[in-house]
C-alpha cells in the first residue's frame, strides 16, 4: 500500500511539473491561432480595398481639378480688365461725391447761394457772382472728368473685346439639293431641252379637274384606286398632277407640249408610299403622234437619267385616261440583269419606272380638241421612287423626315 502511495505521489509531482509546460504550449497555440485568424486578414484586405478606392477617387477628381485650374487661369486672364473696371467705378464714385458735396441740395455751394439773402446788400452781388462762377467751373470740371472716364472705359472695353480681323472667318455650311429635287431637275431639264414648257397648277383641286375631266366620272371604280384626301365643298388634295394637263388644254389650242412637276397627296403610308409625294407628268398633243413617239421620248429620258446603256420595254397596263395604257420598265443600270442577288432589281433585270399611254379620245373631246385630227400621249413618274432606285434608298419616308444626317449624303 505504501508502495502504491509513493508511485501515485510521484506521478502527481510529474503532472505538476508538466502542467506549466502544457500551459505554455496552449498559449503558443493560441498566439498562432490569433496570428492566423481570418478576421485579421479580412481587416487587412478591407484596408487595402479602401486604399485602392481612395486612389480611384483621387484619379476621378483629376478632371475636376483640371477644370478648376482652367477656370482659375481664365479668371486671372480677365483680372486686368476687372481691375480697370474697379478703378473706373471708384473714380466715378469720387466724381459723384464731389458733385453731391458741392452742388447737391445740401452741398456747400448750394448753402452759400441760399445764405446770400441774409448778407448785407453791398455784399450780395460779390458773393453771388463768386458762387455762380465757382458752380459753373465745378460743373464743367465734373463733366469733363466724367467724359474722360467714359472714354477710358470705352477704350478698355474695345481692347478687351478686340477681334483679330486677320483670322479666317467661320465657314458657312454649304447646302445640297434634295435627292428627289435632283431627279426632278434632271427630268425637267431634259424635256425643256426637247421644247416642252413647264406647267403648274393648284394642289387643292376640284373634283372635276382631278377626276371627271380625266374620264373618271362619279362612282367609277378607278376612284377607289386612289386613296383621296377629301376637303369641304367638293375640293380634294390632288392625287396626281394630271389636272394640270386638263387646265393647260382648256387654256390653249394644240399643239401642246408640257411637263408638270409638283406635289401630290394620297392616304397611304409605308416604306414605299407616303401621304405626300412628288410627281412629274408630261403631255404632248399634236397631229400624227403615235405610241412609237411615246416610246422614243421615254427611252431618251431614261438614258438621260440612268445612263446611255439603259434599255426600255413597254408592258400593257390600264389607266382610265389613256388608251392604250402601258408601263415602262428600264433595264437594271446596276447589274445589267445578270446578278440574281442585285438589290436594285432583285434579280429580275428590269425596274418598273412609270405609267404612260395615248390620251383617251374622251379626254380630248372633254377639253374641246378634235380626236380625229389630234392625238397625244401622256406619262407620269415618281421622282422619289426614281431616286430610291438610283441611290439605293430602302425607305421612301426618309425623303420627307428632314433628317440632316440623311440629307448630307447627297
Amino acid at each position: 500500500m505504501d508502495e502504491i502511495t509513493r508511485i501515485q505521489r510521484g506521478l502527481e509531482k510529474v503532472r505538476r511539473v508538466q502542467e506549466p509546460l502544457e500551459e505554455a504550449r496552449r498559449a503558443q497555440e493560441a498566439i498562432r491561432q490569433v496570428r492566423e485568424a481570418q478576421p485579421l486578414r479580412e481587416v487587412q484586405e478591407a484596408i487595402q480595398g479602401a486604399q485602392e478606392a481612395l486612389r480611384q477617387v483621387r484619379e476621378a477628381q483629376q478632371p475636376l481639378r483640371e477644370v478648376q485650374e482652367a477656370l482659375r487661369e481664365a479668371r486671372e486672364a480677365q483680372q486686368p480688365l476687372r481691375e480697370v473696371q474697379e478703378a473706373l467705378r471708384e473714380a466715378r464714385e469720387a466724381v459723384e461725391a464731389v458733385r453731391v458735396g458741392y452742388l447737391g441740395r445740401s452741398g456747400q455751394l448750394t448753402k452759400v447761394k441760399r445764405s446770400i439773402s441774409t448778407l448785407p446788400v453791398e455784399q450780395r452781388k460779390e458773393v453771388g457772382s463768386v458762387a455762380n462762377r465757382t458752380s459753373r467751373d465745378l460743373e464743367e470740371a465734373i463733366n469733363a472728368r466724367a467724359s474722360e472716364l467714359a472714354a477710358i472705359e470705352r477704350e478698355e472695353r474695345l481692347r478687351a473685346e478686340a477681334v483679330d480681323v486677320t483670322l479666317p472667318g467661320a465657314p458657312y455650311p454649304k447646302g445640297s439639293l434634295h435627292p428627289s429635287l435632283r431627279i426632278i431637275d434632271e427630268v425637267v431639264d431634259f424635256f425643256v431641252g426637247l421644247g416642252y414648257r413647264v406647267a403648274e397648277g393648284p394642289e387643292v383641286e376640284t373634283d372635276y379637274y382631278n377626276f371627271t375631266a380625266l374620264n373618271i366620272p362619279p362612282g367609277h371604280p378607278a376612284r377607289g384606286m386612289q386613296d383621296t384626301f377629301f376637303l369641304d365643298e367638293g375640293l380634294v388634295l390632288r392625287t396626281h398632277t394630271s389636272p394640270v394637263q386638263i387646265r393647260t388644254m382648256l387654256s390653249q389650242e394644240p399643239p401642246v407640249y408640257v411637263v408638270c412637276p409638283g406635289r401630290t397627296y394620297r392616304r397611304d403610308s409605308d416604306p414605299t408610299h407616303t401621304p405626300m409625294f412628288n410627281q412629274i407628268e408630261g403631255l404632248a398633243v399634236d397631229k400624227g403622234l403615235t405610241l412609237g413617239h411615246l416610246k422614243g421620248t421615254l427611252a431618251a429620258m431614261a438614258r438621260h437619267v440612268f445612263g446611255e446603256d439603259v434599255k426600255v420595254r413597254l408592258r400593257p397596263s390600264y389607266f382610265q385616261f389613256v388608251e392604250p395604257g402601258v408601263e415602262l420598265d428600264v433595264s437594271c443600270f446596276r447589274c445589267g440583269g445578270i446578278d440574281p442577288n442585285c438589290k436594285v432589281c432583285r434579280g429580275a433585270g428590269w425596274i418598273e419606272m412609270l405609267g404612260a399611254g395615248m390620251v383617251d379620245p374622251e379626254v380630248l373631246t372633254e377639253v374641246g380638241y378634235d380626236p380625229e385630227e389630234y392625238t397625244g400621249f401622256a406619262f407620269g413618274m415618281g421622282p422619289d421612287r426614281m431616286a430610291m432606285v438610283r441611290y439605293g434608298i430602302p425607305d421612301l419616308r426618309l425623303f420627307f423626315e428632314g433628317d440632316l444626317r440623311f440629307l448630307r449624303q447627297f
